[in-house]
């Protein structure tokens, strides 16, 4: 915003509203709501100032007063579906309970399509973040480890539930815009495929297909990148 101080701030340092004058029209949760309706309905690119001022009723330039910066209204937008994750009593089986914050993360991420864009250190310390990471960190109790590999470990967790599930949606999105369906296209692909394999010139892969030529269980998949990961750490 014009004439803002380009100094470092973090919007959760400022207090939402001070004991004078009248109360505010909206609440940061009111704010981040409006985002995340945006967001969840025409993906990250349809956030704006003005949008989100739109769908709260009021002028782009009074939402500056709550909102300084469009970073901070990720950061609220980010915070807000942090408060949706499932928090639970530890079992004190840590690679358990790392397993099930995975899926849950993931789930998360499913509901909310733009979250892995916005997956970043930098929105990782807001309230409802930090009462997650806290959960993460009860969860791994009873693995013996200094905190930093413990959060190397919750990073790392992050990592591949991020990445599979930005693949997912790209994968989803790509067959969405496709003019034929996805069977066609998996069908000239495969076809394509082996005549390639058939040639001679790929002599691993033909050996690899010749091990496993069934569909891939991604789900599988999905389950052994975590337990690699786990057991990396064990």
């Amino acid at each position: 915003m014009a004439g803002r101080a380009a100094v470092p701030e973090v919007i959760w340092a400022r207090p939402e509203r001070t004991g004078r004058g009248p109360k505010p029209a909206y609440t940061r949760a009111d704010i981040a709501a409006a985002a995340v309706r945006i967001a969840d309905a025409e993906g990250l690119d349809a956030v704006s100032m003005r949008r989100v001022a739109g769908e709260l009723g009021c002028g782009t330039m009074s939402l500056y007063n709550y909102v300084p910066r469009k970073e901070d209204l990720y950061e609220l937008m980010m915070d807000a579906v942090s408060g949706e994750h499932e928090l639970w009593e530890p079992s004190g089986d840590w690679r358990a309970d790392m397993i099930r914050v995975a899926h849950r993360t993931r789930a998360l991420m499913h509901r909310h399509t733009w979250l892995p864009r916005l997956m970043s250190p930098v929105y990782g310390f807001s309230p409802n973040a930090l009462r997650f990471l806290e959960h993460c960190l009860a969860c791994l109790d009873s693995f013996e480890a200094p905190y930093g590999t413990k959060m190397e470990l919750i990073a790392m967790v992050n990592g591949v539930v991020t990445t599979y599930v930005a693949n997912e949606l790209a994968t989803a999105e790509r067959t969405r815009s496709l003019p034929w369906s996805q069977e066609q296209e998996n069908a000239a692909r495969i076809g394509y495929l082996g005549r390639q394999i058939a040639s001679g010139a790929y002599p691993r892969l033909a050996a690899s297909f010749a091990e496993d030529a069934g569909p891939i269980d991604l789900e599988a998949v999905f389950e052994r990148a975590l337990t690699r990961v786990l057991n990396g750490f064990a």
